[in-house]
Parts: structure tokens; sequence; C-alpha cells
């Protein structure tokens, strides 16, 4: 069985990664792939074997929580999170200004020392208890397992940072005054950390909500209610009590509800949402209709075909959302890196500490813990998480509304890496009867060719046809009389010249070099079994649909990379100034904790709105 679920709590590379580990641990589960920006997992299971209930027990143990319930909507449930974190953010604003303002005088300026840390602490521990208090929580449940995230970090910096300043608050003077050393007090640097990581959090969340907009879209395309014929009288009805075989009526302005076909009327149907096409269709009696497709104008009346979740729209939406929830091969890398980057990261603040307690004794205790802290503070395994699923959800989000189904990552992945295809000929090159070529077809092939890939057609047909319709297309290679294997045949041999093969198809005949190519592509209107094998598929007979999908490959996996080095130059450029290497230079700077955490957050944030970037260039 296979289900999308979503999980609460996910917040970096390390959740998803934990939360993957631990359901790919579990007997019974095939496969679970964790996207970290819709928060789901996509779960391959055996139901015999294993079941949500027991997987939502184990998640439970490590701090996450998995949304199996019907009555728990998640929309809502995020609704809800999005709304209390709105809520802890200005009230740790609140906190930290108020903290801020004491600590550098700006107000209560005639109070003593003592007086003005003592209020200080209360105002860090209110900040702790009210808007951090999930971090020690998810810290504390992710300890208990051997584990840590990027609350892990969090948790150590600002515990670390408060219990240091607390300790000279009431005891600092004098244990360091008899070391000549000042007592200083930091707990604007606690509750700055604070403010500053759900302030990145709730940006991330308003970014993400973006990033989702393809799936929105498509949800948004099915009606509520359809006008359905009972016993000779129109009744309006909801979607889900229509039925296979009942007479519906669509009028002008509205949407198809269910797929179907015309026994009466006519109209003019905008099928642009679902194929890309812009151009309005005329359906007649027998013509196919399609759910979410608007009745521009005309009356018609259509039998229901396919309901509830056999719908191609349905069927669009579920291949989305799977595609959204794939991992690219890149990605596994990340993932890898993630399990181990917070303890490493640790394990760097405890070096750093280490190292300012050897140059210079108890006298850098003060320089050893800021430095530390910082390091905790500024390594942000979130970047690095958010770096690939972000790109892939906008770029199959945007593949989507321009009418291109990608069912997985690696398949938008390995189609920037094509550089030979093979057509068919008839249903691909040509219209269904090979008499006006397609529409598009000599324009998408020469620029194809001017991309570098060779274009080898393959057809059953006789050789003067073939002969003639390649040199219609301008396509230099080209095969006739070909069998289903010979087309297998023709993949096998470009890929064992070292070529990455994609085959374009739209029949049985296809099939079986579709599932041999590297990458398989078919054609909207043709057999279910071309469309089953294929991992891309056109739902237009618009030819520049191909150059568009390789485009839009090349660019998603551009700004993959783009996220990716961006996200490890800036833990490589960060962590070291954090820990202070500036200073120990003789240059008496460095980044302090309340910087880092700005940093921190920022970086986050800018891979999220640099994938946002791929919806709006062509």
């Amino acid at each position: 069985m296979k289900k999308t679920v979503a999980v609460l709590g996910m917040m970096c590379a390390g959740c998803s990664a934990r939360v993957e580990q631990k359901l790919n641990q579990m007997e019974g589960v095939s496969k679970a792939s964790v996207n970290l920006s819709t928060r789901t997992v996509l779960l391959d299971y055996d139901p015999a074997l294993t079941s949500l209930p027991q997987m939502k027990e184990a998640l439970g143990q490590i701090g996450y929580d998995m949304v199996i319930e019907e009555d728990r909507n998640v929309e809502q449930l995020e609704r809800q999170n999005y709304r209390s974190l709105r809520r802890r953010v200005w009230l740790s604003w609140l906190f930290a200004i108020l903290c801020m303002s004491i600590s550098m005088r700006w107000i209560l300026a005639g109070w003593s020392d003592d007086n003005r840390n003592q209020l200080c602490l209360i105002i860090a521990a209110l900040n702790i208890i009210y808007c951090g208090r999930q971090f020690y929580t998810t810290a504390w449940k992710q300890l208990i397992h051997r584990s840590a995230n990027m609350d892990t970090l969090v948790a150590l910096s600002t515990g670390i940072t408060f219990a240091f300043s607390t300790f000279n608050t009431f005891w600092g003077v004098q244990y360091w005054s008899e070391q000549g050393l000042v007592a200083h007090t930091y707990f604007d640097a606690s509750v700055m950390i604070i403010t500053f990581v759900l302030t990145g959090r709730l940006l991330e969340e308003r970014a993400k909500h973006s990033t989702a907009s393809a799936i929105r879209s498509l949800m948004g395309l099915q009606p509520k209610t359809a006008h359905c014929m009972v016993d000779g009288t129109l009744v309006d009805m909801p979607i889900s009590a229509v039925q296979p075989f009942d007479i519906l009526e669509v009028r002008a302005g509205e949407k198809i509800p269910v797929d179907g076909i015309v026994v009466a009327g006519g109209a003019l149907v905008d099928e642009a949402a679902m194929t890309g096409e812009s151009e309005l269709v005329d359906k007649r009696n027998g013509h196919r209709l399609l759910a979410g497709t608007i009745v521009k104008s005309g009356l018609l009346q259509m039998k229901a075909e396919a309901v509830g979740q056999k719908t191609v729209l349905a069927n669009m939406i579920r291949m989305v959302q799977e595609a959204q929830g794939s991992k690219a091969p890149v990605q596994r890398l990340v993932d890898r890196v993630a399990l181990v980057f917070v303890p490493t990261i640790v394990g760097l603040s405890l070096l750093t500490f280490i190292i300012w307690i050897l140059i210079g004794g108890t006298a850098y205790l003060p320089q050893a813990i800021l430095s530390a802290v910082s390091v905790l503070v500024i390594a942000c395994p979130c970047a690095m998480g958010l770096a690939t699923p972000t790109a892939l959800m906008v770029g199959i989000g945007k593949a989507a509304e321009q009418g291109i189904l990608i069912k997985d990552a690696t398949a938008l992945e390995q189609l920037r890496r094509v550089d030979a295809m093979v057509v068919d000929k008839t249903g691909t090159i040509t219209e269904g009867s090979p008499e006006q070529l397609r529409p598009y077809a000599k324009e998408t092939i020469a620029k194809l060719q001017s991309q570098g890939i060779d274009i080898h057609m393959i057809s059953g047909d006789k050789e003067e046809r073939v002969s003639h319709w390649a040199q219609e297309a301008g396509i230099r290679h080209y095969q006739s009389q070909a069998l289903p294997q010979d087309k297998d045949n023709l993949v096998r041999r470009l890929q064992a010249e070292g070529h990455r093969v994609a085959m374009v198809g739209d029949g049985i005949n296809d099939s079986q070099a579709l599932a041999t190519a590297d990458v398989s592509i078919a054609m909207g209107r043709g057999t279910d079994v071309a469309m089953d094998v294929a991992q891309v598929t056109l739902m237009s007979q618009d030819l520049r649909r191909l150059f568009d999908a390789i485009s839009l490959s090349r660019r998603t996996v551009c700004m993959i990379h783009q996220n990716l080095f961006w996200a490890f130059i800036y833990n490589m450029v960060c962590i070291p100034l954090a820990a202070g290497l500036p200073y120990a230079l003789g240059y008496h700077w460095q980044i302090t904790p309340m910087w880092a955490s700005a940093l921190m957050a920022m970086s986050s944030v800018s891979v999220v709105l640099n994938s946002l970037r791929l919806r709006y260039t062509n």
C-alpha cells in the first residue's frame, strides 16, 4: 500500500532524516520518503505486517506526530500551529526588546546592576517557558532516544547562556572579582536567539505556503456540487454522491464535476488547467470531458464515467503529491549528512570551548562560552534540508500547471541529462491518423536538436511513409517497419553507446521501450499502459511541452545546486567566524550568539525564497 501522511513537528533536515530512519527500520515498511517542505511522508508498506497507528506511536516516542485520524484536518492543524507560532513570535519580540532595553540601560538606568540582572533573568525565563518551551521538550525526547536535531542546538545554546548568566547574577561578582574579572550576563542573547529562530520559522512557513500553490490550485478545480438528473428532474447534489452512469447537466461558467462523455448539447470548454492548451475545445456528442475543466459557453449533458478518486484530476493531484514527496538522488547525500550534522556541531562547539580555555585559562571563560554558544546557534541543518525539496516542489508544481505530470523527482533530475530521444511516429510526431504533422512538431524537434539532443524516430509503418515524415519533421535518424522489440533494442543500443535516452510514445507497443529508457514520456491521450509505465506524462498533444519539460528540469536542478552550494558555504564560512577565529587572530571581532541566530534564520528563509524564483521564470 502506498499512502502520503502528514507528520507534524519536523523543523530541519535532521528531523526528516530521523523520521525516515525510524520508519524504514520498522517491519513491514518497504520505503518511507519524507518531504520536509510539505511535512509529509510517502509510505510504501505492507498492512499485514504493520499499521499506521503503530507508525504514529513509533514517531511519537521521538517527538513527532503523524496525522492519521480522519477527524483531524491537516490544513486546520497547520493553520492552528501557524497562528500559535505567530503569537509566540510577537511575544518573544516583546520580551527581547524589553530585555535588551534593560541590559543596555535604555530604561531603568538608575537601577543597580543586580536589580536589572534579576529582572532580565525573569524576562528570559518567561521567554523560555512561553515562547521557547517546544525547543526543550523536543530536545529532551531526542536525547532519550540518542538523537538530535535543530531544537537540540537551540536548547543547548539558550540553556547554557541562561545558566551562565544566572550564575553570574547571584554568585558572579564574588567568584570573578577574585580573578580580577567582571561578571557579565547575557540574558538578552538567550532571548534574542529564541526570538530570531522563531521568526525564521515563521518566515519559512509563509514562504513554503507559496511552494505548495500548485497542489492547492489543482484541488481548487474540483467543484463542490453537481446538477444531477433524478427521475427526470435536475437535483443539486454533493460531488461525493455522484455515481457512474448518472446524467449531469453543466452550464456556462461552471466546472465539469466528474470525468464523462457528452450525451446531449454542446459547449466550448477551457481545458487549460488540465492540458496546458490555451484554446477552447468544442465538445459535442460522444466527446470526452475531464473533471475541473470549465464550460465557457453553451450547455451540455454528460454521462458520468469516472468519479471520486478515479477522475483524471484526482489522479493528477495524487501524482503531483507523490512526486513532490519523492527524493532526488542528490537529496540522499544531504540526508546522510543531516544524520551526523547536529552531533558534529555539538562536538565542534565543545572543541571551541576547550581551545579557548587552553588559550587563556579561566580568564577566557566568558569568551569560551560565547564562542561555543555561537557555534551551536549559527549551524543550520534547516537550509540544507530545505534546499532540495523546496526546489522540487516548485518545479514539479510548475510542470503540473503547464500540463506536464512528473511522477518522481528522479525523472525530473534525469531529464536534464537526456542527449538522445527516441520518438514513436504515429500519435506522437503525427496525429492519430498519419496524414497536419502535429502542430509545433518541426519547431520542437529543431529546438531539441539545438540543445544537443539527437532525435531518433521509429515506427512500424512502411519505409516511404516514415522517410517522408522524418524529412517533414527535420529528423535525421529514423527506422521503419519496427516491432515493439525493435524499439526496445534501439533504446538499449543508444544506452550502450553512452547516451542518456528518453523514450516518447503513446501506445501499448511502446511500453517495453518506455520501461527500458532512462526517462519515459507518454502522450496524455495515449493508452493507459503507456501512461502507467511512463515517468512523465504530457497531458496535451502540444509537443512544445517536451522542450518545456527538459528546460524546467535543467532550471530546477540548477536551483537545487545553488541552494546546496549556499547552504554548505554558509556553514563553512560562518562556523569559524562564530568560533572566534577573527578574535583569535587579533581583530577583536566575532559573531555573537544574537547575530548568529539572525544569520541562521535568514539562511533557511533565503533557500526557500530562492526556490520560489522558479515560479516566475520561463
